[in-house]
């Protein structure tokens, strides 16, 4: 009895594993075509569908690498162009510190003025 379950069990697994033939748009059923030269003639023009869209994705493929290559160049462009910004203002903020350090020397020294 435990024997006939684990083979019915498995059996089912199995019998779900089984791969379903799927249904490609373009592409013809050679199964049923009768005579040897309609069989291959139908594998031709499966293989010439086939190709066809390959290239065809090949190409749209291709386009959408160089968009994408020409947007990471002008990132990188903008990238360096933000980085020479951010060094003009790094002076900047260095030079108004240096002037503020020296207000504040100066109003730390007193004045000979005010003590005679």
């Amino acid at each position: 009895m435990h024997r006939t379950a684990v083979f019915l069990v498995s059996t089912m697994l199995l019998a779900g594993l089984v791969a379903h033939a799927q249904d490609i748009v373009g592409i013809e059923d050679c199964t049923k075509a009768g005579g040897l030269e309609k069989r291959v003639g139908c594998f031709q023009s499966n293989i010439d569908y086939l190709k066809k869209l390959v290239t065809k994705d090949t190409g749209d493929l291709h386009q959408r690498l160089a968009a994408a290559n020409a947007e990471v160049a002008e990132l990188k462009r903008t990238t360096a162009s933000l980085r020479g910004d951010v060094a003009v203002l790094q002076a900047a903020i260095a030079k108004l510190q240096a002037a503020m350090d020296e207000l504040q020397q100066a109003a730390k020294k007193p004045d000979s003025k005010e003590r005679k």
